[in-house]
């Protein structure tokens, strides 16, 4: 199924870029996402958290599926070809490369950019948080907003 901006229209959306293989960055700040969304209560309906994989390779909608529900916060998992997330990644101001790594699942991980995006109803940049704000700090700027 393919999603464009138009399926969020009218809703903040909360965008990291990351990998299901990722051992510490990105379960961090899925988790951080979780608790920003349980924190809104009923403004939660106000906002979408989407992650975007950097590893279409190994994270094929399967395995999304699978990963994103740990998280358990209405997150939305999206993956692409290789071309679609490189376009995809030109649009936002982030970096990711393919590190081999022979200690890694199939001798690889990804380096990447660590921020949460935030976007607003009309899809515009509003604001992004670098890895390790707290969920308390992400939510009292967000619950300012919505």
């Amino acid at each position: 199924m393919v999603q464009t901006e138009e399926d969020f229209a009218g809703r903040w959306m909360l965008v990291f870029f990351g990998f299901t293989n990722c051992p510490d960055v990105c379960p961090t700040t899925l988790s951080e996402v979780a608790a920003v969304m349980d924190g809104l209560g009923d403004d939660a309906a106000k906002v979408q958290p989407i992650f975007i994989t950097i590893d279409p390779e190994r994270d094929t909608p399967p395995a999304l599926a699978e990963y994103v529900p740990l998280f358990d916060a209405g997150i939305i998992g999206l993956t692409g070809t290789p071309e679609q997330i490189a376009a995809t990644s030109e649009t936002f101001p982030i970096f990711f490369e393919r590190v081999e790594e022979t200690a890694a699942p199939d001798g690889y991980t990804m380096g990447h950019t660590s921020h949460l995006f935030l976007f607003d109803p009309e899809a515009g940049f509003a604001d992004s948080w670098p890895y390790g704000t707290s969920a308390e700090e992400i939510l009292a700027d967000l619950e300012e907003r919505i």
